[in-house]
């Protein structure tokens, strides 16, 4: 039971804090000041706490310029495209995405059965994508391709290093891509006014996204990988809901259908591992 629940928090915090973003204003903004919180956060704890290879800060840092496209294209994606769009094309096309590359980088195997799970996914994402605009499904696949990339390192990170303060690592990483990122870009003001302006909404979102990974490495402690990631990628059905009932987006009930289909092939998926 315990598991479970750490998985189910898990994708509620996940699902709530990108709903969040969804719903602010300048998202690349919002997104920069909650993993510049939760860099400082992590690295707080490190330096208190944790110790970690110079191969895993390596592993870390290739992570967080990872991250720096990710939320670029996170934030434009959010900008012109539904949440229950977006959200389940990214989360699932970058699980199916990392399954492959894991094979063709990280010598990780794909029996028959997860390839089914793989080739369920992507009729899911089909079935997701309906009539919508083709820049939008695009916009999402970048993405999932983002996704998919920094999972793959962080795998290799993780693995290499040897140690769970590798994941905190990977915030400090991003945090510091991001920020370079944004000043380059000429828009440290915007972060200092949000910082400054809208904390409380800051704050809390970088807790929630060093909580997630938290609950989910603690799931990891009790119970299957696979089993945790398949419960944790619940929350592509939670964002599924809140953009049919919430947002009021069109053809949610398909999407829905659609993003349980996608559910399923990661749960086969994981299952076949």
């Amino acid at each position: 039971m315990l598991p479970t629940l750490l998985a189910l928090g898990a994708a509620v915090l996940h699902a709530a804090w990108n709903f969040a973003v969804k719903q602010s204003g300048d998202r690349f903004i919002t997104l920069w000041a909650q993993f510049a919180v939760a860099g400082a956060l992590a690295l707080a704890v490190l330096l208190a706490f944790g110790e970690l290879p110079a191969e895993g800060w390596m592993w870390a840092a290739l992570s967080g310029l990872t991250h720096v496209p990710y939320t670029v294209l996170l934030a434009k994606a959010y900008d012109i495209g539904d949440f229950s769009l977006v959200y389940p094309i990214a989360r699932g096309g970058g699980a199916a995405v990392a399954a492959l590359l894991g094979v063709a980088l990280l010598d990780d195997h794909v029996s028959t059965i997860s390839a089914i799970g793989i080739g369920v996914m992507i009729v899911g994402l089909v079935m997701l994508s309906g009539r919508a605009p083709i820049s939008h499904v695009l916009a999402a696949l970048a993405v999932a391709a983002t996704i998919a990339t920094y999972s793959t390192i962080d795998a290799h990170g993780a693995r290499s290093s040897g140690t769970a303060w590798y994941a905190l690592a990977t915030h400090v990483g991003t945090g510091v891509g991001l920020t370079m990122w944004g000043v380059s870009r000429g828009r440290l003001g915007d972060l200092r006014v949000q910082l400054r302006d809208r904390w409380q909404w800051s704050l809390p979102m970088g807790l929630a996204s060093l909580t997630t990974y938290g609950m989910v490495v603690a799931a990891f402690r009790y119970a299957p990988v696979g089993y945790v990631t398949a419960i944790r990628e619940c929350s592509v059905l939670i964002v599924a809901v809140l953009g049919w009932t919430v947002l009021r987006e069109t053809a949610g009930a398909r999407r829905f259908v659609a993003a349980a289909v996608v559910v399923t092939g990661l749960i086969v998926l994981v299952v076949g591992r």
